[in-house]
């Protein structure tokens, strides 16, 4: 641990604080226990009533969490769900293939929330610097 710090002009150098700074910042990171938050979205699906069971379906796949549905017009559903934003880059295409064309969708963020233990494992690998770096 480091509690005081002087500077003396003939026997210290900057990179003996900067060295002291740095340790200290991943020793109190380390102890912290830190947690990875990602951007949870609220997404309204309206689609043909028979997709349905499509949008639900790959909505729990996607690590969704269905919030309800409700009639949105003749042969037409609403589904509510709150979806990680991360797993809805590609969702226009998927939405296209599921319903044929005939869904739409909407999509804002809605709060944070902790990533899996998978995901923050994954970020801190992609992310923590090699050796031969």
């Amino acid at each position: 641990m480091l509690y005081d710090g002087k500077h003396h002009p003939v026997d210290s150098k900057e990179v003996a604080f900067v060295s002291a700074g740095r340790k200290a910042f991943k020793d109190a990171i380390t102890k912290a226990a830190p947690t990875i938050l990602e951007p949870i979205a609220r997404l309204a699906v309206t689609v043909p009533t028979p997709s349905v069971g499509d949008i639900t379906g790959h909505c729990a796949a996607i690590r969704g969490r269905i919030l309800g549905t409700d009639a949105a017009g003749i042969g037409r559903t609403r589904v509510l769900a709150l979806v990680p934003l991360s797993e809805l880059v590609e969702y226009a295409a998927t939405l296209k293939s599921l319903t044929g064309g005939e869904g739409l969708y909407t999509l804002e963020v809605d709060h944070y929330a902790a990533a899996p233990p998978g995901v923050q494992k994954a970020l801190v690998e992609a992310y923590r610097p090699h050796p031969d770096e």
